[in-house]
């Protein structure tokens, strides 16, 4: 993971899937719509491979995250997060335009790319099962196309079919009420603050039938356990990563000491500095008191 991503995996995979096929050629553009994670992944492949790159983001990225993906090359398209999907001024609405206006672009399409799990099936789930000597048991990770969860998973699962896959959503997301209902509800939206958790509509990545079932888990939290991992153990991880240690602590009481977890920890905190790293962000978000960042 050359990006410090997970998402490298998937936009190298995508794009040399495009370029076999013929759907990107010499000279091309590359399009997507992304959170920040995979797009910073897709400006770097195109960067090696001579390609632009063309984003669509919302306005809840953070500034560290906007600024790796101009410094990287990309042309980036502000979006505002609080519009419907199908919303012409939705990063999503906004991706496809751009990709039918654009000539010689190819739109990544992640969401509902397959190509986007297979590369995790071919990659990230063979490497958990070699490297926990085929022990693990639990599988958590931070939901938002389904491609890390579900393309890992599906390979892990094929090993061992009692396997328990745990997604973890964000309050303001869909996913959870989906999986738990069949039912697609719009009331469940509402403007959060987690980065690369949860989505506002149902993506064909997603594999609702192999994942087991999905925590929620809130923004103060994710940001916290992030902080403190960075702090205690060395590791500076994103805000979906903490999202990932949040949910393992919600269930830790359901393991045994023989229990092997594996936790998916899929973006670096380098681009959350100016975001939950910040004493002075995490006090005007209400996550932190006035006395913390004077000691």
């Amino acid at each position: 993971n050359p990006g410090l991503s997970a998402k490298d995996r998937i936009a190298l995979h995508m794009i040399e899937r495009a370029e076999r096929l013929g759907k990107l050629k010499p000279g091309g553009t590359v399009v997507d719509a992304t959170s920040g994670n995979t797009g910073f992944s897709l400006a770097m492949v195109a960067a090696i491979k001579g390609y632009k790159c063309v984003l669509t983001v919302t306005s809840k990225i953070s500034e560290d995250k906007l600024n790796n993906l101009k410094a990287m090359g990309a042309e980036v398209h502000l979006c505002p997060q609080e519009v419907k999907p199908s919303d012409p001024n939705s990063y999503y609405r906004r991706a496809e335009q751009l990709a039918k206006e654009i000539p010689g672009a190819y739109y990544i399409n992640q969401n509902y790319n397959p190509e986007n799990g297979e590369a995790h099936y071919l990659s990230t789930g063979p490497e958990i099962w070699e490297q926990t000597a085929g022990r693990v048991t639990y599988l958590i990770g931070s939901t938002s196309t389904g491609g890390t969860v579900c393309g890992a998973g599906r390979y892990l699962r094929e090993q061992n079919e009692d396997l328990k896959i745990i997604g973890v959503d964000a309050y303001g997301s869909v996913l959870q009420k989906y999986h738990e209902t069949g039912l697609y509800d719009e009331k469940e939206i509402y403007p959060y603050r987690i980065e690369g958790t949860g989505k506002n509509i149902i993506p064909a990545n997603m594999d609702f039938d192999l994942i087991d079932r999905f925590v929620k888990v809130t923004d103060k939290d994710s940001a916290l356990r992030a902080r403190e991992l960075a702090r205690m153990e060395g590791m500076m991880v994103g805000y979906s990563s903490g999202a990932a240690l949040q949910a393992l602590e919600q269930i830790q009481d359901e393991l045994t000491e023989d229990d092997v977890v594996v936790l998916l920890f899929s973006d670096h905190g380098s681009k959350y500095v100016t975001k939950f790293f910040s004493d002075k962000w995490m006090i005007q978000q209400g996550f932190l008191e006035e006395e913390v960042e004077a000691n």
